[in-house]
């Protein structure tokens, strides 16, 4: 059984940072890629950046760019969000996403508040 459990959200004061984790078990394939979501009420969810466990690639959206970095430890099968610079905009629930190939994971999601 795959599971994905996010820590480390909370609030912050706008221009503070947080570290988001994601702790993953279950992923038997060399090939996936881990991803964080974000979503406020009445909004989709949207891609904030990913991280390919394969060729440790990663991407950004471009409102985080600059400010947001991803990356991972695999002895510990985390992968971490560093968030700096936060704005208020930036506020919302923020979920870890998982991507085997065949199927899809999802965390059950951690607040991110940053306040002005």
């Amino acid at each position: 059984e795959v599971k994905l459990v996010e820590s480390g959200g909370g609030l912050v004061q706008a221009g503070g940072s947080l570290r988001l984790s994601c702790a993953g078990s279950g992923l038997t394939s060399a090939n996936y890629n881990i991803a964080w979501f974000r979503q406020v009420p009445g909004k989709e969810r949207e891609g904030v950046s990913c991280i390919s466990m394969r060729d440790y690639s990663t991407q950004y959206a471009d409102s985080v760019k600059g400010r947001f970095t991803i990356s991972s430890d695999n002895a510990k099968n985390t992968v971490y969000l560093q968030m700096n610079s936060l704005k208020p905009d930036d506020t919302a629930v923020y979920y870890c996403y998982a991507d085997d190939g065949t199927q899809d994971y999802w965390g059950q999601g951690t607040q991110v508040t940053a306040s002005s």
